[in-house]
């Protein structure tokens, strides 16, 4: 089946879509790419009920072109840094750095703190956790389970970040993947026994209504850092979203 965010058509128009009411703020912008913010709640990429209000369609619209694509995607849970290449020619190139696992990237959340784990008895941090993580296509929540593993994940407790207001007994972890398997962070923070702030899938789907934005998942695609494979040159991007 084809996605629709990948035709060069005039964007259609739906009809009663949901507004979404944050908006991406632009880090970064030269000929070959466009480097967002992207807030809670927008989607990466036409999904579901939303369409213009996806931060694909929205870049096209900002920059009027239909060329433009993500060389990566971020859930519509999680904040953070989205690169976007504008032309098609260039397309491969850097969607084969994170097909290679050559960018690196660092997300923060806020959690449970280590010593009130409901699995792992006083979990020593960092933790390099390494599972089998399997996902169903009709099935909401992934799933860790025996065999070969396909996901890594190290954590760290982040330096003098005790929480945030609001959210006693938290604090903030520093989270550095290795692979990228569909929820893998936040199935691993669940499995540790600490699961992210306002995920509303893990331990326990919670089912929220769509215009309900008072408890954004607290994970943040917080840096991307990579060579431009076509100049060379070292970047390194920062989301300001709060955890």
């Amino acid at each position: 089946m084809t996605d629709p965010s990948a035709r060069h058509s005039p964007h259609r128009w739906v009809t009663d879509e949901p507004g979404i009411p944050f908006n991406y703020e632009v880090l970064f912008e030269n000929a070959r790419v466009i480097v967002i913010d992207k807030p809670h709640f927008l989607a990466t990429t036409p999904r579901g009920m939303w369409y213009r209000n996806s931060a694909l369609i929205r870049v096209r619209e900002q920059f009027h072109n239909d060329e433009i694509i993500p060389a990566h995607r971020l859930d519509r849970a999680t904040a953070g840094v989205v690169l976007f290449v504008k032309h098609v020619n260039d397309r491969g190139a850097y969607q084969m750095k994170f097909q290679n696992h050559e960018v690196v990237k660092t997300y923060e959340c806020l959690a449970p703190a280590p010593e009130l784990s409901s699995v792992v008895p006083h979990p020593e941090f960092p933790v390099v956790r390494t599972s089998r993580i399997l996902k169903e296509r009709t099935v909401l929540q992934a799933h860790e389970v025996p065999g070969v593993p396909n996901a890594t994940t190290t954590i760290e407790v982040a330096p003098d970040q005790s929480g945030a207001a609001g959210h006693p007994g938290t604090c903030v972890y520093r989270l550095h993947p290795q692979t990228g398997k569909t929820h893998q962070l936040r199935v691993h923070m669940n499995g540790l026994g600490l699961p992210i702030v306002g995920d509303d899938l893990y331990p326990d789907i919670i089912d929220r209504p769509y215009d309900d934005f008072s408890s954004p998942l607290h994970l943040v695609a917080r840096t991307l850092e990579m060579e431009d494979p076509i100049t060379g040159a070292h970047w390194v991007f920062t989301s300001k979203f709060a955890v």
